[in-house]
């Protein structure tokens, strides 16, 4: 192995430490306690080094969201994938995603909330994202019904599974009532 080879291999051991500790405390103490200079302390490396690979915290935000997009991703097919039939693929979809948002809140909140500097629903979006919501999309397209676009009938409940989401975090809805709204959102809105 050459020298450039492991300088890079270094590199992406140091990015990952970065944004996993991020993640790590983001998720145990929300992302106000995520500063460049609580993550150096972290991680045993200067700001500088920090600075090396992320401009700062925004950045950071993102590289967690990029993450979280491809964990969501792949949740999602394998909830799906493990299902027999488009009710119950949509059911567990909706299952798996507002399990995610329940268990990953911080990793959440760069997805959807935090500005990481990502661009959706654009030419500039990120594959993870993209990803994110062809792994929806794969799905929901089966449910949409006749005469509806399918990407945009998926948007529409990505929507709906995201307000659940948000507002069963924020106390808004009674949390025992959750697996009941998931039922009536697929119920309601998938065609099969």
């Amino acid at each position: 192995m050459s020298v450039q080879e492991r300088k890079e291999r270094e590199r992406a051991v140091r990015e990952r430490l970065i944004v996993a500790t991020a993640r790590e405390l983001a998720e145990q103490q929300g992302w106000d306690a995520v500063t460049t200079r609580q993550l150096a302390e972290r991680i045993e490396y200067s700001q500088p080094v920090l600075y090396s690979h992320f401009r700062g915290k925004r950045e950071i935000i993102g590289a967690v969201a990029l993450e979280g997009a491809a964990e969501m991703a792949a949740a999602l097919r394998a909830a799906t994938s493990a299902a027999d039939g488009p009710r119950a693929r949509v059911t567990a979809l909706a299952r798996t995603y507002l399990d995610f948002a329940e268990r990953n809140p911080a990793v959440y909140d760069a997805m959807f909330q935090l500005d990481g500097g990502l661009a959706f629903a654009d030419e500039e979006t990120p594959e993870p994202l993209k990803d994110g919501f062809a792994a929806l999309l794969e799905t929901l397209s089966e449910v949409a019904g006749e005469g509806v676009h399918p990407a945009l009938f998926t948007e529409v409940f990505w929507a709906a599974l995201h307000g659940l989401a948000n507002l069963t975090r924020a106390g808004r809805l009674p949390a025992g009532d959750a697996e009941r709204r998931a039922e009536l959102l697929v119920d309601r809105l998938a065609v099969v």
